[in-house]
């Protein structure tokens, strides 16, 4: 193994591999940071150029923009509180927060540190552990599969504010908004469609997220009218800000950070690794698991640097844990690592068990330039921190339109039709109003994000046991996953009995 390494490392180590690797970097930054302007648009725009290169060199290329797309999200999140990427989406829940409170240099260097760890812990467990991780992983099937997006839904617990009750019942209206559409397993059903061709496709995710928190943002900010003091929310961007902070961490901020970073990139890889979760999940998965282990809970929602770097740790482990059931067994992780599919086959490389065998000096290469692009991707951030804090210092009034064009050209620009505008003005409408009723709105992502692969998953489980549910006691990895379900479970009903005291202790003290 090690005489692979180091012949990878020859064959990766060029000039060129280096340039096309910081191109890549740049552009998957700039396009990961704009709301609507996704990862996947990066990859297919670009990928043209790959195709008279070499494959260490379009690889490079291609990772630099997934890996930098994946951190890049985080910026407008923090920024904006738009999130770049539907992953950013568990970044943006401390990070705009930490931001507003005057630390936007540090959320961001948080962010852009916890992505290089991330990163280089998935890149690394992938030069190291690959096969025996995909050996793995290919003993889990649709059982499993439904069982994990099950207890991700239990997350909804963790993102529900006061009310658990309202958090469920925003979490139910994401599930009822991922069932719109075509049936997916038949082909041939189209559910609460009304027989209009838009809808036949469903909602995309991306769409949902700008009315969520783009426009829905824009809203409340237009209902405040400045006055001569300047001191209104519609101005928070400015006037949290007199000068931007030094972007440093405490001795003991590090150390808070230490232990959500390593247990999150871990949840990263194991989410990664497994084909059709995505990054979403890992990130809120991750923040909720960080939320429970914190010493300090209740900073969470309110600008917790544990919360930030939990997330971002977690969606920039899973680039690197995609890369594996695709190299070893030729199964795309996602729909980004799909297309690089496409670029190792232009190649004349086949994605699969006789992979290593045959090119087995290109693969380590690739797996090594994962780690440089990591790298590569942190003294990117690094210099060009400064310049994307200077964003909260520009007047609403010259920030706010340019959000707007930015979000509707990103709507418009998924399926080049103004009918998904009006989607995401529908959800940004829907959102406002769920404000005013105090219901949280990040259980409409989760349900929206997990609704169709739970769905996918125990339909498919069905089929296979002939509709008998004995499958799910009978598999080892199901059972570890039904425990850990029924003991977040038991935490959660623990947790609300004991707040539910607390709250009528309250009530007679005051009394």
């Amino acid at each position: 193994m090690l005489e692979n390494i180091m012949a990878g490392f020859q064959e990766f180590f060029s000039i060129s591999s280096f340039i096309y690797m910081n191109l890549g970097l740049f552009l998957g930054i700039v396009f990961g940071s704009i709301p609507g302007l996704t990862v996947m648009l990066c990859l297919v725009l670009f990928l043209p150029m790959t195709y008279t290169l070499g494959a260490i060199d379009s690889f490079m290329f291609l990772l630099g923009i997934y890996c930098a797309g994946s951190y890049g999200g985080s910026i407008s999140a923090i920024l904006i509180k738009t999130p770049g990427t539907p992953h950013a989406a568990a970044t943006m829940l401390d990070g705009h927060p930490l931001s507003k409170k005057g630390f936007t240099k540090k959320a961001l260097n948080i962010a852009l540190k916890a992505s290089t760890y991330g990163g280089i812990f998935s890149a690394l467990v992938l030069l190291f552990l690959a096969p025996q991780v995909a050996k793995v992983a290919m003993k889990m099937g649709s059982p499993e599969y439904f069982l994990i997006c099950t207890f991700g839904l239990t997350i909804i617990a963790g993102v529900s504010g006061k009310s658990l009750v309202k958090g469920i019942i925003a979490g139910c209206l994401g599930l009822f908004v991922s069932f719109i559409g075509m049936d997916a397993m038949s082909g041939n059903t189209m559910r609460f469609c009304f027989d209009n061709v838009y809808l036949y496709g469903g909602f995309d995710l991306v769409i949902v997220l700008i009315g969520l928190f783009a426009l829905v943002e824009i809203i409340n900010r237009g209902k405040y009218k400045k006055d001569d003091s300047m001191l209104s929310k519609s101005n928070d961007a400015v006037e949290t800000l007199k000068h931007l902070d030094d972007g440093k961490f405490t001795k003991e901020e590090r150390k808070r950070m230490r232990m959500p970073k390593f247990i999150s990139s871990l949840i990263g890889v194991i989410v990664g690794i497994i084909p059709g979760t995505g990054a979403a999940m890992a990130s809120f998965l991750s923040y909720d698991v960080a939320r429970k282990m914190s010493k300090h809970p209740e900073e969470f929602g309110k600008g917790s640097i544990e919360g930030v770097a939990a997330a971002e740790s977690a969606n920039n482990a899973v680039t690197g844990a995609t890369l594996i059931p695709l190299l070893t067994l030729g199964i795309p992780g996602d729909g980004a690592v799909a297309i690089m599919l496409g670029a190792l086959m232009i190649n004349g490389l086949t994605p699969g068990p006789n992979l290593f065998a045959d090119h087995g000096t290109t693969v380590y290469a690739i797996m090594i330039g994962l780690i440089f692009v990591n790298l590569f991707m942190y003294i990117q951030g690094k210099y060009l921190t400064n310049l994307f804090a200077k964003v909260v210092k520009i007047p609403t009034e010259i920030l706010t339109p340019i959000i707007v064009v930015f979000c509707f050209a990103g709507a418009y620009s998924i399926k080049d039709s103004l009918f998904d505008v009006g989607i995401s003005i529908v959800f940004a409408i829907i959102a406002y109003l769920m404000s005013k009723l105090d219901f949280p709105t990040i259980p409409i992502l989760l349900g929206l994000v997990l609704g169709g692969l739970t769905e996918k998953n125990f339909r498919r489980t069905l089929m296979i046991s002939d509709g008998s549910l004995s499958v799910f006691f009978t598999r080892p990895f199901s059972i570890v996953f039904i425990l850990l379900i029924i003991a977040v479970v038991a935490m959660i009903v623990k947790t609300n009995i004991k707040n539910a005291k607390a709250a009528k202790l309250e009530e007679k003290v005051e009394v």
